[in-house]
């Protein structure tokens, strides 16, 4: 019995990887086996941006929640502490979002603590 070598499927294969490394540098996009480990890693990079994204907007509330804090004379820290112990349940995304496009209500907020 002749050796099936299903040319189909390996092309197949071959061109969806290829079509994955479109736009990278050099022999990156073009020779199979050198785009085959690039891809690879790209999509390990892509998994820890998708982890490092959440830590970079906790930080971004946190400075925005800080700065706005700062203008009534009030550290980031201190202003935490106080609505923890005032038992103001609000999370740092929605303080940020106050601070930025509603400084009368967050003035409020302050006067509360």
């Amino acid at each position: 019995m002749p050796r099936s070598k299903n040319s189909v499927s390996s092309r197949k294969r071959r061109k969806k990887i290829i079509k994955l490394a479109k736009g990278f540098y050099g022999s990156r996009n073009r020779i199979y086996t050198v785009a085959k480990n690039a891809v690879e890693k790209s999509f390990l990079y892509s998994f820890y941006g998708r982890k490092k994204r959440k830590r970079d907007f906790r930080s971004l509330w946190i400075q925005r929640i800080n700065a706005g804090s700062r203008k009534y004379g009030i550290s980031y820290s201190r202003f935490i502490k106080k609505l923890s112990d005032k038992n103001i349940k609000l999370n740092r995304k929605v303080i940020s979002d106050i601070s930025m496009n509603d400084p009368i209500s967050f003035k409020k907020l302050i006067d509360m603590v």
